[in-house]
């Protein structure tokens, strides 16, 4: 008797990266849902001092984010520890903070969502409400490393669909 349809799919954990505005808020609710796990939106665990100083468009150091990947790296150990599957949606801008983020949990898998710079200002100026002014772009793509090869993950282009951005990453190898 072939009992596989009844076997659940092993855990899995992903991080939704990039700068602001490329998306990583809608993919990542996207492929928690496709998932059936939870999703954390990374920049809701920024203290309010980041996000002030963001608001006034000013760039965060690698001291500011310490405490916030800190956070974020907690969240993703939790998870591991758990066996539970989790998407958390982060900028994950540098080697050094996938590499803490990555300690909680070996097997932590990375979606890169990359794309022209006017395709990610365009939709930062179309954004309502939020604390990332459009001003910042410049400072988050000197900042940005891109996901190596050595990295688990993939990388993809933003200006794919949503529903086609999640189904890569659903299709990706582990």
């Amino acid at each position: 008797m072939n009992n596989s349809s009844s076997k659940q799919s092993p855990a899995v954990r992903w991080v939704v990266m990039g700068v602001s505005g490329c998306g990583k808020s809608a993919i990542g609710r996207g492929l928690a849902d496709a998932l059936g796990c939870r999703y954390l939106e990374g920049d809701s665990f920024h203290p309010a001092a980041n996000v002030a100083k963001m608001s006034a468009g000013i760039a965060l150091t690698d001291a500011d984010r310490a405490h916030w990947l800190a956070l974020l790296q907690a969240e993703i150990g939790a998870a591991s520890a758990a066996g539970q599957s989790l998407v958390l949606s982060c900028s994950a801008l540098k080697r050094r903070y996938r590499d803490l983020l990555r300690s909680a949990d070996p097997a932590l898998r990375f979606a890169h969502l990359a794309g022209p710079r006017a395709l990610i200002a365009a939709r930062m100026a179309a954004r309502v409400d939020h604390y990332m002014p459009p001003s910042l772009l410049d400072s988050q793509l000197r900042d940005l490393e891109a996901l190596q090869d050595d990295e688990a993950g993939l990388r993809l282009n933003l200006a794919d669909t949503p529903a086609r951005l999640v189904a890569d990453i659903l299709h990706h190898p582990a």
